[in-house]
């Protein structure tokens, strides 16, 4: 087990848990910031969490649920306060209703997490900081330090697996539930060089192509909070054409963006992208996460090979930037 002491300070209103790892700092900082490796740790077994957002960026939120052996769901929040990569972080972390807003009647925790390398690994010290002496007991009646330990418990199999997450870049999409889907992907570059790939129309109609043969005349980009943007594609053999369009609803360059997308001449409904870019050690993880009105449309768009078709587009864009003069 990792944890190696975990300490209440009934004076300092803290809880204090350090757990070591054999693991370079750098792979341990990912597995927090990534929420495909977070989501396997961050509850306890019997509740294991799924992460809807997670931004690792000063000012970003996450939104987590926590589901039980019954198949109740158990909603958590996080503002995220302050990000020093790859030494420390500090979030708010809030009880939440399904909506992903905190909950007013429970607890708020300050959470600081702090790593370091040491002899033959790296060290985790989370510090939890509570408002009173009753929000402090009323945590731990609810089973906090226990749950804590559980979850940490999980770690070390997940740091395990973290050559494979780096090691396969090829595009994944992970169901979330039943209007939800995460498709993620590492890319080699600089989060500056993936984010600006999303957002230069010149460069755009070079990567975003999908299978070979097809081109994109039109490429309308969305800049300011309200715009709308329009995206074309043209089969060159067949004359086939295609394309979306959508308002930009949010942007926080370089690390999170939110859109619509509506299929153009189609009575689909709308869906609501979310991207979230993250530095990790062999790149960018492009973290996008789709949300359908409802089961049927969200399998109906899988069917369609939406993901091998991003992974042919991901990949043409991985070979740009590996090209791109330094």
């Amino acid at each position: 087990m990792p944890v190696i002491s975990a300490e209440k300070d009934l004076d300092q209103l803290t809880i204090t848990i350090v757990a070591e790892f054999s693991v370079p700092l750098r792979r341990l900082w990912d597995a927090y910031t990534d929420p495909r490796q977070i989501e396997r740790f961050w509850g306890p077994p019997t509740y294991p969490a799924t992460f809807l957002r997670h931004d690792a960026a000063t000012g970003g939120r996450s939104v987590y649920k926590m589901t039980g052996p019954g198949g109740e769901e158990h909603f958590g929040c996080w503002q995220w306060l302050s990000v020093q990569a790859p030494e420390s972080f500090e979030v708010s972390d809030s009880f939440a209703n399904a909506q992903g807003e905190p909950d007013a009647n429970l607890p708020t925790t300050r959470m600081a997490f702090a790593f370091e390398s040491v002899e033959g690994g790296s060290r985790l010290v989370t510090t939890s900081s509570f408002d009173s002496l009753e929000q402090l007991e009323q945590l731990l009646g609810m089973g906090m330090l226990e749950g804590a330990r559980e979850a940490m418990s999980q770690i070390d199999t997940v740091l395990a697996d973290l050559a494979d997450f780096a090691a396969g870049r090829i595009t994944e999409a992970q169901i979330l539930s039943d209007t939800q889907v995460r498709v993620a992907r590492v890319i080699r570059g600089s989060l500056e060089q993936v984010w600006n790939a999303h957002h230069d129309a010149g460069l755009m109609k070079k990567w975003l192509l999908g299978p070979e043969g097809w081109i994109m005349p039109v490429c309308e980009i969305a800049s300011s909070i309200g715009e709308a943007y329009r995206y074309e594609w043209e089969n060159e053999a067949g004359g086939d054409r295609f394309g979306f369009t959508g308002e930009l609803l949010e942007s926080q360059p370089p690390c999170r963006s939110v859109t619509t997308e509506a299929m153009i001449g189609m009575d689909f409904p709308a869906t609501l992208n979310e991207l979230t870019l993250t530095p990790v050690q062999d790149g960018t993880l492009l973290s996008l996460v789709i949300t359908y009105a409802n089961a049927e449309q969200r399998d109906a768009v899988l069917a369609t090979g939406m993901t091998e078709g991003m992974e042919t587009s991901y990949a043409r864009l991985e070979a740009i930037l590996e090209s791109a003069p330094a």
